[in-house]
């Protein structure tokens, strides 16, 4: 019987080593064909230029092609819940925005669990929105706009990336802390309400700022005031609202996932290079054009900063009393 129990071990043991080796050496492979990108938002958008930006670079570092898919509706839902389901191979990965995080407040029927089904790889950038008008808008500065709005009551505007979009809730939390009402328009994406605001089809827009600081650099839209805690460093002359709305801060962040159960040797993989990427130069100047911050970390510390940041709009969205 000893002899049987051990020939069963070794066989046993023979055939976990069997399995192990492949596994480890197929992830030092890592990537064996192109590595998807899924971004929620059409072409243009936060979530698009990000993918793109990680793209190019991690080509450039592991030799294969990082190709980005815009996958979009359900406020980046879609895109999501198909990263989720995707085969944990590290060969599909989710630009992750605000967007995931909001999702899980604004959705009950959500056929996924944003921080349990998507793995943190690494994350990105950090930034703000930004209080947006066309130069004819009567308001010049963002006191202005305050008054303005105060005295026109339901009068103003307010075009946004969609119901429970970041943009939306800087309008929610500015009319919480303000007491300013105004007329909220949802759009699929900020890149049609700020088409639309280019128009004049609706007075103001309060997009990402690396969506629209283009627009405000030519001169073709005005900034009001940013909505970090901290001034632009892109934008030093415009004020943020808690300059004049104690207590209002809404900020952004873009970084990767991929589905659970995604080898730790791949996620390590990733971040390495995602985090020597952000170290270059080239990589850092362009963040920088765009008005955002690079947030290099590793996996952990983005999970922890994610929870946080999903917990933190949750209680707002409920407060504010905002649904789908």
């Amino acid at each position: 019987m000893k002899l049987l129990r051990r020939q069963f071990l070794q066989i046993a043991g023979g055939g976990v080593t069997a399995v192990a080796v492949p596994r480890i050496a197929w992830s030092a492979a890592y990537p064996v064909r192109p590595v998807q990108i899924v971004a929620g938002f059409p072409p243009g958008s936060h979530a698009d230029l990000y993918a793109r930006l990680t793209g190019q670079a991690l080509s450039e570092r592991f030799g294969k092609q990082f190709i980005v898919e815009n996958r979009t509706g359900a406020g980046g839902s879609l895109a999501a819940e198909s990263v989720a389901r995707a085969e944990p191979d590290g060969h599909t990965l989710l630009l992750t925005n605000p967007a995931d995080a909001l999702d899980t407040a604004l959705y009950d029927n959500l056929r996924f669990d944003y921080l349990g089904d998507i793995a943190p790889v690494a994350s990105l950038a950090r930034g703000m929105a930004v209080l947006v008008v066309t130069p004819s808008f009567p308001a010049e500065s963002f006191s202005e706009f305050i008054v303005y709005a105060k005295s026109n009551k339901g009068k103003i505007s307010l075009g946004s990336g969609g119901i429970g979009s970041i943009s939306h809730l800087c309008w929610a939390l500015f009319g919480m802390l303000a007491g300013a009402e105004m007329l909220h328009v949802p759009y699929r994406g900020e890149s049609p309400a700020l088409t639309d605001l280019l128009g004049g089809q609706v007075h103001a827009v309060c997009p990402t700022l690396p969506s629209v600081i283009e627009f405000v650099r030519a001169g073709r839209l005005r900034a009001l005031a940013v909505t970090a805690e901290t001034r632009a460093p892109s934008l030093p002359d415009v004020p943020t609202v808690g300059e004049f709305v104690p207590g209002f801060e809404v900020t952004t962040f873009a970084g990767l996932g991929v589905p659970r159960n995604t080898p730790n040797e791949i996620i390590e993989k990733l971040n390495k290079e995602v985090n020597a990427s952000l170290a270059a130069p080239a990589l850092k100047q362009r963040i920088a054009e765009l008005g955002d911050a690079v947030s290099a970390n590793s996996p952990d510390e983005f999970r922890k900063y994610i929870v946080e940041y999903t917990d933190k709009w949750a209680k707002v969205i409920r407060a504010a009393g905002i649904k789908l």
